[in-house]
């Protein structure tokens, strides 16, 4: 077999002097952002007083409840475990539905391609970056301390929360929409009114809808948590257990969650597809 010609190492470094003669700077980047990463690390585990030996007996004793789990036991409480999820799964879908009608509008406004002036959609997106920036368990102890415990509270909390992402998600899917649609509606004699209602919705409403059932799925899990902070729910129940050491009950509870999780995610992929149509796999 022929060998391959040896390269010229000169005729390559005057052909690509950048890539041969590089500065100190650009050489020592990389190491030094390396070393710089390393050094956060390591005042991170000293700074939170990390012990191998405290993860070592924390895993044993984490297996150690794991076994007390087994087997999943509701005893006499399986019908007001039934009506804690039931409420969880109400919590998640009236509070991700209110988000969703009161944030289509608003995010209107904070379109581009809606409101070419920045003295309005400026603002709102602040606003709208303003309340998303607030975790949804603080918007539940917010609520709580204002209508009181109970389910009412964690619709408020989840509504206020996916208001912020909701707004702006919207409006990103608005300002993507193509806009010869609403050209030809424009060149027909429609009034902005129609671009919006004829050109931009039927463009977005399939991405606003596979959005809303997202975030139904990934807010039964939220509603779970506010629960535990008194918010109702299933995550009342679950904060109960763990408190009082029933470990039985506990893992059932788990399992009520993983497996409404798991038929909400199938029921809302169905629904998506129903909505946006069978896309067909190259």
């Amino acid at each position: 077999m022929s060998q391959l010609p040896k390269p010229d190492t000169e005729q390559l470094r005057a052909k690509y002097p950048d890539v041969f003669a590089r500065p100190a700077s650009a050489r020592l980047a990389m190491p030094a952002m390396i070393a710089a990463a390393l050094a956060i690390f390591v005042f991170g585990l000293v700074d939170l007083d990390f012990s191998a030996s405290k993860l070592i007996s924390g895993v044993s004793q984490l297996g150690w409840i794991t076994m007390m789990m087994i087997p999943p036991n509701p005893g006499s409480s399986f019908p007001l475990y039934m009506q804690a999820l039931g409420e969880t799964l109400s919590i998640a879908l009236l509070g991700t539905t209110l988000a969703a009608i009161l944030a289509l509008p608003v995010s209107l406004l904070a379109a581009r391609n809606i409101i070419p002036s920045n003295l309005i959609r400026f603002p709102v997106r602040r606003f709208l970056d303003s309340i998303r920036g607030v975790d949804t368990l603080i918007w539940a102890l917010v609520w709580i301390n204002v209508v009181g415990l109970g389910p009412f509270a964690g619709v408020l909390a989840i509504m206020v929360s996916d208001f912020g992402a909701f707004g702006k998600l919207f409006s990103e899917a608005i300002e993507g929409a193509d806009r010869k649609q609403v050209e030809g509606i424009r060149a027909s004699g429609g009034s902005v009114l129609h671009e919006i209602r004829f050109g931009l919705l039927p463009q977005v409403l399939p991405v606003i809808a596979g959005q809303v059932l997202y975030f139904i799925e990934s807010n039964t899990r939220s509603a779970t948590i506010i629960g535990i902070v008194g918010a109702g729910g299933i995550g009342l129940q679950l904060a109960e257990q763990i408190r009082v050491l029933e470990w039985q009950k506990v893992s059932f509870l788990i399992l009520m969650i993983l497996i409404a999780v798991a038929a909400i995610d199938f029921i809302s992929s169905k629904l998506r597809f129903a909505i946006i149509g069978q896309r067909a796999v190259a």
